[in-house]
């Protein structure tokens, strides 16, 4: 068990580290909307087209990275919406149980589905260099990558999340050694 809780500290800290960076990917986002909107109104009131496709593009994908890549990290914070008025009043045991069937029944079959369902639109849009169809559109193949890269992180994590509920269930407990890592206690 000690081994699979090593791998799971090591998979909460790799959605961690992907989580903090897609944080400043929110930022860009911003940054990016603000510039569109301020070029095409000041290149509206002097005659000058100083906006594109691309920014807009690049803003829609920047949202789409950051809600993509973002998932396994909300996961592994517990950030995603639970209905826990009744789970919350439950033991560690109880709530690792249901965090345990939901993941094994839910989660990582609704994954794995996802990560085959787009596995053919993805390399069909890498086949043919896949662009937006609009004038000085961004490319789509470097984007529709990150949904099975997505979802493969977010198996990941439900795995993680599987050998600590187990681990709790087992009565083993896990302490943090760093903000990032989960180990059993000796």
């Amino acid at each position: 068990m000690r081994r699979l809780l090593r791998l799971s500290a090591w998979i909460d800290h790799l959605n961690d580290l992907i989580g903090r960076g897609v944080y400043w990917l929110g930022l860009v986002m911003v940054l990016v909307a603000a510039f569109n909107s301020i070029a095409r109104y000041a290149g509206n009131f002097i005659d000058v087209n100083w906006s594109s496709n691309a920014y807009l593009e690049s803003q829609w994908y920047l949202f789409s990275v950051v809600f993509l890549l973002g998932a396994a990290y909300t996961l592994r914070h517990d950030g995603h919406v639970r209905v826990d008025v009744i789970f919350a009043r439950l033991s560690p045991e109880r709530q690792a149980w249901i965090d345990l069937a939901g993941t094994v029944l839910f989660l990582i079959p609704f994954s794995v589905l996802m990560i085959w369902v787009s596995l053919p639109s993805v390399e069909h849009s890498w086949a043919v260099s896949e662009m937006s169809p609009d004038p000085g559109g961004l490319p789509r193949y470097p984007i529709k990558t990150l949904i099975p890269v997505a979802f493969a992180l977010l198996i990941l994590q439900a795995l993680s999340m599987v050998v600590r509920s187990i681990a709790t269930i087992r009565g083993i407990p896990i302490e943090r050694e760093s903000p990032h890592k989960e180990v059993a206690r000796a």
